[in-house]
């Protein structure tokens, strides 16, 4: 039985597939970085916030730039560390612009989105230690800049959602600071898996199962490194102790059940989790907003969760 695709989701597809695009299967990372500008275009329009910073930080491979979302109100706020999507290889600051906006917005928190280095010029786990160091950086620039260090989190979409859950992990792992939220939003939770999402959806919902496989092979080099619980969470041993997690996941989307699989073992692990799964969408569909209006939904979702988890300090 072929699941039903909503009107505005088939409308995006037909687009897709009149356009003739080659598939990313077939591009290489120079070629895909054009479609960057796509996800801009393809983004709600971003609303109004109090403050924008642009500014970079020490990283472990030069410098790394940060952008600061402040919302309105009264500090000291939650802050909520961002992370893009992207397949590890292409994404920006500005692609998730209209996102962190929103977040920003809604969750009455700042946001500060992570410019992480990209493969194939910086493999794994290059993002990941952007990932932390920029994690680190928030907890101890908080009092400079009156935020709330008890009220941290971390999110992102697709790789970007990866990279939230490893942070979550490794800073459990390295005994650091907690994190009081992880926002995953049709997150990769494990580099090769053989799930049924991966084989329904393998071709015609944009996101091909063929796409991630050439994505990841540029970001994992070593073949080793795929069962590596900080490339593919879902394969780490203990998930307990870990933040509250909120996972969106899209009914038509080929990683659709590694992020149910990833929420039932956190949810197994004790560790409190709400999955919401879109009816008739793909991946990607909260960066297709402009076309999507599942899209918004979900973004206004994910604040509402996002403040009542910043409600609970660490």
């Amino acid at each position: 039985m072929n699941p039903s695709v909503n009107p505005e989701t088939q409308s995006f597809l037909n687009h897709v597939s009149a356009s003739n695009h080659p598939p990313i299967s077939a591009m290489e990372p120079a070629e895909l970085r054009n479609l960057n500008q796509m996800f801009v275009k393809a983004s709600h329009p971003p609303e109004a916030i109090a403050k924008v910073e642009n500014r970079t930080i020490a990283g472990l491979g030069g410098e790394l730039p940060i952008r600061i979302y402040t919302p309105k109100g009264n500090q000291p706020f939650p802050v909520l560390v961002y992370f893009h999507s992207g397949g590890y290889v292409i994404g920006n600051l500005d692609m998730v612009d209209s996102i962190c906006r929103s977040l920003a917005n809604g969750a009455e928190c700042v946001v500060v989105s992570v410019d992480y280095r990209l493969a194939p010029e910086h493999p794994f786990p290059a993002a990941i230690e952007d990932g932390l160091t920029a994690t680190e950086w928030v907890f101890n620039q908080a009092k400079t800049y009156n935020w709330d260090s008890d009220r941290i989190a971390v999110g992102g979409e697709s790789a970007g959602g990866n990279l939230a859950a490893v942070v979550a992990l490794k800073r459990r792992d390295k005994k650091l600071a907690p994190l009081v939220y992880q926002l995953l939003i049709y997150p990769i939770t494990q580099v090769e898996i053989d799930s049924e999402s991966r084989r329904l959806f393998a071709e015609n919902y944009f996101l091909r199962t063929d796409d991630i496989r050439h994505l990841c092979s540029f970001y994992i080099t070593n073949p080793a490194d795929k069962n590596n619980p900080y490339a593919s969470p879902l394969l780490a041993e203990d998930l307990s102790n870990l933040p509250p997690a909120l996972i969106i996941t899209a009914e038509l989307d080929p990683l659709r059940d590694e992020g149910q699989a990833y929420g039932d073992r956190l949810q197994k692990a004790g560790v409190p989790v709400k999955i919401s799964c879109y009816s008739g969408t793909i991946h990607a569909f909260i960066n297709l907003a402009k076309f999507i209006s599942q899209g918004q939904e979900a973004l206004a979702e994910c604040a509402i969760e996002l403040k009542q988890g910043f409600s609970h300090k660490s």
